[in-house]
């Protein structure tokens, strides 16, 4: 018997094998999380959350689970993709981040 699929903290939908997926560093590489605690999640989800945030941002205010589901606007995608099934993929929109100048 197999174990079961892990689940995505994020859109808790089964993360099969062989679907595309990542590690997220809660805290960014570049900002100190090397070695750090990572979570496996679908990259579905790792792309709308770095198109979402600011490396500052996902250190600051957004360095768990939890926190990042309760992004406004990431709330809202995950409840979206989470009645996808489990191999939907697709590009995200990306450049909807504001960039300070």
């Amino acid at each position: 018997m197999s174990d079961p699929d892990p689940i995505c903290p994020l859109c808790l939908r089964p993360i099969p094998r062989g679907v595309k997926q990542s590690q997220h560093h809660l805290i960014p590489k570049l900002k100190g999380g090397k070695g750090g605690p990572t979570i496996l999640i679908h990259q579905i989800c790792h792309n709308e959350i770095h198109a979402t945030l600011t490396e500052a941002e996902l250190a600051r205010d957004f360095n768990t689970p939890e926190a990042l589901r309760t992004h406004p606007r990431l709330s809202v995608f995950f409840t979206w993709v989470a009645k996808r099934p489990p191999e939907f993929h697709s590009r995200s929109a990306g450049g909807r981040r504001r960039r300070k100048r």
